[in-house]
C-alpha cells in the first residue's frame, strides 16, 4: 500500500494560518491590480467623453466605437476582480495542502461567492479545502499500482466534493447570515455615522501598520467589499498609505529632523506608500512610538474626509495605480494628501534632531523593510 504526497511541512498552527492567509493574498493581488488598472483606464477614458457610468450595459450599443471599447475594458477589469475570492481560497488551500489543494480551494471560493458569504466565506473555504485535502492525503491508502492516481483523482475529486458539502450545508448559511447582518448595519449608517465609521477604520489601520488591529480593520473592509459595501474599504485603502507617504516625505523635506537611519528608511517608505505597503512607516514607529498618535490622527482624518466627501474605492487596492479608478478620484487623492500632510507636519513635533543622536546602535535599529518575490 502506498500513500500519495499532498501536504507541506509542519509548523505551528498560528504560523501556518498566518502564512496561508498571506499566500492567498499575495496570489490574489495581481488579479486585483490588473482588474483595477484596466477598469481605471476604461473609466478615465470614459470621463473624457463625459461618461461616469461606463459599466452600464447601455454603452455596449453606443454610437462611438471608442465608448464600446471602453465599456468592454471595464468588463475585462471586472472579470479579473471577480476571480478574487476563488484565487484567495485556492491559494490558502495550496499553502496548506500543496498543489492538490488548489482545485478544491478555488471551487470552494467560487461557491462562497455564490452563497453570498463574501470574503470571510472565501477564507473559510480555503482552510476547509486545505485541511480536507491534507486529511485525505494522510488517511487514504492505495495499492502502489494506483498511487499515482491519488494526486490527480482522489484528492481533487474527494477534496472538492467534501469542501462543497461543508460549505453548503455547515458553515455557508451562518457566514452568509453574518455577512447580511454586517451589510444591514452598514447600509443603515448614513451622514455623520458613516464618517465616524470611516474615521474608526482609518485609525485602526494607522495604529499598528500591518499588525493585528490593522489586519482586523482591513479584513472586515474586504469582507464587506465582496458584498458591495464600499465605504469601509475606501477608508481602509486611504489609511494604508498615509503614514508611509507622510513620514517618508517629512524625512526627505526636513532631513535635519531625522537621524541618518530614518533618512534612508524614508526613501523606501515613500515608495512603499505609493504602492500600498503600510509597513514602510514601521522604522519610524520603532524609533519613536509617539508617532503612532500622529499616524492615527492622520489616517482617521484622511479616511473620514474621503468617505464624507463621496469618494468610493471599489477594489481592495491602495497603490497609486488604482487611484484614478476610484469614483470621485480628485477627492480621494486630496484626502490622501491631507492625511499625509497631517502625518508629515505632526512628525516635526515628535522627531527632533537635537533629541536623537546618530549612534551606531541607532543606525542598526529598524532597518527599512524589504519585500521579496516568493513562490
Amino acid at each position: 500500500m502506498a500513500k500519495f504526497q499532498g501536504g507541506g511541512t509542519k509548523s505551528s498552527t498560528g504560523t501556518e494560518v498566518k502564512n496561508a492567509i498571506m499566500t492567498g493574498v499575495s496570489y490574489m493581488l495581481p488579479f486585483v491590480i490588473a482588474g483595477a488598472v484596466i477598469m481605471g483606464i476604461a473609466r478615465i477614458g470614459a470621463s473624457m467623453y463625459g461618461i461616469d457610468n461606463i459599466w452600464d450595459a447601455s454603452h455596449e450599443q453606443a454610437a462611438s466605437l471608442v465608448v464600446q471599447m471602453l465599456h468592454k475594458f471595464d468588463g475585462f477589469g471586472g472579470l479579473a476582480l471577480s476571480l478574487m475570492l476563488p484565487i484567495v481560497a485556492g491559494y490558502i488551500s495550496f499553502a496548506i495542502a500543496n498543489k492538490p489543494g488548489i482545485a478544491p480551494g478555488m471551487v470552494g471560493g467560487l461557491l462562497a461567492s455564490n452563497l453570498g458569504t463574501g470574503f470571510l466565506g472565501a477564507l473559510a473555504a480555503g482552510f476547509v479545502a486545505g485541511y480536507v485535502v491534507r486529511l485525505l492525503t494522510a488517511k487514504v491508502k492505495l495499492p502502489r499500482s494506483l498511487a499515482s492516481a491519488g494526486p490527480i483523482f482522489i484528492l481533487p475529486v474527494g477534496g472538492t466534493l467534501l469542501t462543497c458539502i461543508i460549505m453548503a450545508f455547515v458553515i455557508g448559511t451562518p457566514l452568509a447570515a453574518l455577512n447580511r447582518g454586517m451589510e444591514a448595519w452598514l447600509l443603515a449608517m448614513s451622514g455623520t455615522n458613516k464618517i465616524i465609521l470611516a474615521a474608526v477604520v482609518g485609525g485602526m489601520v494607522g495604529f499598528d501598520l500591518g499588525g493585528p488591529v490593522n489586519k482586523a480593520a482591513v479584513t472586515t473592509a474586504m469582507a464587506l467589499l465582496a458584498s458591495g459595501i464600499y465605504d469601509p474599504n475606501t477608508a481602509a485603502q486611504v489609511a494604508i498609505i498615509i503614514p508611509p507617504i507622510g513620514l517618508g516625505v517629512a524625512s526627505l523635506i526636513w532631513k535635519h529632523r531625522f537621524p541618518e537611519s530614518l533618512q534612508e528608511a524614508g526613501k523606501a517608505s515613500t515608495l512603499m506608500g505609493l504602492i500600498g505597503v503600510s509597513e514602510g512607516a514601521i522604522p519610524f514607529a520603532l524609533a519613536n512610538p509617539k508617532i503612532i498618535v500622529i499616524n492615527v490622527v492622520g489616517t482617521a482624518t484622511g479616511a473620514a474626509m474621503a468617505v464624507g466627501l463621496g469618494a468610493v474605492n471599489h477594489a481592495p487596492i491602495s497603490g497609486f495605480y488604482g487611484w484614478l479608478a476610484v469614483d470621485g478620484w480628485p477627492i480621494y487623492i486630496l484626502s490622501i494628501a491631507v492625511g499625509s500632510a497631517i502625518v508629515a507636519l505632526g512628525s516635526l513635533l515628535v522627531f527632533r534632531q537635537s533629541n536623537i543622536t546618530n549612534t551606531k546602535e541607532e543606525k542598526a535599529v529598524a532597518p527599512a523593510p524589504k519585500f521579496k518575490v516568493s513562490r
